[in-house]
């Protein structure tokens, strides 16, 4: 099987991917084959598997295990997968990225460990995982703070990934964080620090300025890639205009998708409208639309695509 892996110099758009469920809750492997078609044929760069919106908290070990070998599988190579991996034991952190891996992983994707917000224990944390993994596993640092409630500062980021030099990547989600880009951006790549991958999440509802202050593309989901895959190809060629207006005419369903608590139903629904996935459902305890939501969506879903149908 072909192998890619992600790099200091990875860009793009990695779509985190959904986990498609059952009308009766299994994992729904067959879906995850349309997903992923539906995904190459959005144009997107990569994939990242098993994140926080990926409900990886609510699969059992062997059901993540089975839903990345069926996603890469499918894939084939074509793109690189990044595995979400992040775990408070390393011994299972270690055997499952090392089974991903094997199973033609791009490279893994690890979050702090909730805890003390103290930038020594990070640090700390992140040379355990990165001696456990071994060299040749490449690590995408999750910064998160909003969900693991560990701040991390961009001195903390530029030190791990001068000492531990298989973290390749950040996945920038602090919110407010355009000021952290900056610095990261400034920071790294330097005669002192090699150059440091940024890829942002926050939903992609900055992305534009993200991609203005140096983030090299998207690791985010949305159920609309072909935006995200347009906007970072036109900030890349030299059209920020261009790039805005694009992502001007999806604003008000990326705004609608990206409501706390409830927003994953909201993209599972616009997924299986789109023929995505064959059922909306998000596991238990999860959101799950009303008829009042669903109506509301679809009408989101018709001006969405006459605005874009207009450009």
């Amino acid at each position: 099987m072909p192998s890619h892996r992600i790099a200091r110099d990875t860009r793009g758009v990695f779509i985190i991917a959904a986990t498609p469920f059952t009308a009766e809750g299994a994992v729904d492997l067959e879906s995850a084959d349309r997903l992923v078609d539906f995904y190459l044929e959005s144009g997107v760069d990569g994939m990242t598997i098993l994140g926080i919106l990926g409900e990886a908290n609510k699969l059992t070990a062997e059901e993540a295990r089975s839903f990345a070998t069926r996603v890469m599988r499918r894939v084939d190579g074509r793109i690189p997968v990044v595995v979400g991996a992040s775990g408070a034991g390393l011994d299972m952190l270690r055997d499952f990225s090392h089974f991903a891996m094997d199973e033609g992983a791009a490279g893994v994707m690890i979050a702090p460990t909730p805890g003390p917000a103290v930038e020594d224990r990070v640090r700390g944390y992140f040379h355990q995982v990165c001696e456990a993994l071994g060299p040749d596993v490449p690590v995408c640092f999750q910064d998160f703070p909003q969900t693991t409630g560990v701040p991390v500062s961009v001195a903390t980021i530029l030190t791990l990934t001068r000492d531990c030099p298989q973290i390749v990547m950040l996945k920038h989600e602090d919110c407010p964080g355009l000021a952290k880009i900056s610095a990261v951006r400034a920071g790294s790549g330097t005669a002192e620090t090699p150059r440091l991958s940024i890829l942002c999440g926050n939903g992609g509802l900055y992305l534009p300025q993200e991609l203005a202050r140096g983030a090299d593309g998207a690791m985010t989901g949305f159920a609309y890639p072909e935006m995200l895959v347009q906007v970072v190809a036109a900030h890349h060629a030299g059209e920020a205009d261009r790039a805005e207006d694009i992502f001007d005419a999806y604003l008000p369903i990326l705004r609608y998708e990206q409501q706390p608590g409830y927003g994953l139903a909201v993209r599972k629904a616009v997924l299986h409208h789109r023929g995505a996935i064959a059922n909306p459902r998000t596991r238990a305890p999860g959101p799950k639309l009303s008829a009042t939501d669903h109506a509301e969506l679809m009408r989101l879903i018709a001006r969405t695509e006459a605005r874009v149908a207009a450009l």
